[in-house]
C-alpha cells in the first residue's frame, strides 16, 4: 500500500458521468455507527470493497476456464470420465452464479454512483452498516428483506 493512506482511482465511471476525485481512506478504515449515513468516506469504502469482491470473482473465472481448457482430455475409464463431467458441470454451475453476483455488484458500484447506495428500496430507511459490510450488494434493510422472505415461502408452499 501508499503508507499510512490508500489512494484508489474511481474506475467504471458511466458516460456523462461526473469525474470523481481520488480519495482517501487511512487503510484502517471502518464505516461507523456515528459519522453521517453514506458520506463520502463510507460511499468510498464500500466502492472499494465491491471493486476488490468483483476482481477476485472475475480472476476466479479466468483459471476455471483457462483449467476447463487445460482438462479436455478423452478419459477411458467411464466412471472417471462421468466424475470429472459432474466435477465440470459443478465448476459451470458456480461460475455461473459468481456470474450473476457480479452483474449485483456492479448495480451496487451504479447506486453508489448515483447516491442511492446503503438505502432499503422497499422501505427508503437506511440499510445497516453491519449488514452493508457483510452483504455490500443488499438493497433491503434486514426488516424488509426477512418480510421479503416470509411472503415468498408463503407462496412457495401454496
Amino acid at each position: 500500500m501508499l503508507g499510512k493512506f490508500a489512494e484508489t482511482k474511481v474506475m467504471g465511471q458511466t458516460e456523462g458521468a461526473e469525474m470523481k476525485q481520488e480519495a482517501f481512506l487511512p487503510e484502517d478504515y471502518r464505516p461507523a455507527e456515528d459519522e453521517p449515513f453514506m458520506n463520502e468516506r463510507q460511499m468510498e469504502y464500500f466502492r472499494r470493497k465491491l471493486y476488490n469482491w468483483k476482481a477476485e470473482l472475475l480472476d476466479e473465472s479466468r483459471d476455471t476456464i483457462e483449467g476447463l481448457q487445460e482438462n479436455t482430455r478423452n478419459i477411458p475409464d467411464v466412471a472417471d470420465r462421468a466424475s470429472e463431467e459432474t466435477d465440470r458441470a459443478l465448476e459451470l454451475r458456480t461460475r455461473d452464479r459468481q456470474r450473476k453476483l457480479v452483474a449485483k455488484i456492479d448495480a451496487a458500484i451504479r447506486r453508489i454512483d448515483e447516491g442511492e447506495y446503503g438505502y432499503c428500496d422497499v422501505t427508503g430507511e437506511p440499510i445497516s452498516l453491519k449488514r452493508l459490510d457483510a452483504r455490500p450488494i443488499a438493497t433491503m434493510s434486514l426488516e424488509a428483506q426477512e418480510r421479503h422472505e416470509r411472503r415468498e415461502k408463503v407462496h412457495r408452499d401454496d
